[in-house]
């Protein structure tokens, strides 16, 4: 079975934004199981690609506020 291809720009997306799978899935569509499953083979419906890829496009990181010594 193959892969979906929108599994490697998730994974470099979680890369670069120090994010854990289940973090990713849970925000994106609410379903920390996402890309476990995906890479199980579960099929991606297109409004739900649509959903990861505006997530994506739209993450803003929380900046943490040093703590003042």
């Amino acid at each position: 079975m193959s892969q979906h291809p929108l599994l490697d720009e998730i994974d470099a997306f979680v890369c670069v934004h120090k994010m854990s799978e289940s973090a990713f899935g849970r925000l994106a569509v609410n379903d920390w199981k996402l890309l476990r499953q995906l890479r199980a083979g579960r099929r991606m419906w297109p409004d739900t690609e649509c959903r990861v890829r505006g997530f994506m496009a739209a993450y803003q990181p929380r900046v943490l506020a040093k703590a003042r010594a």
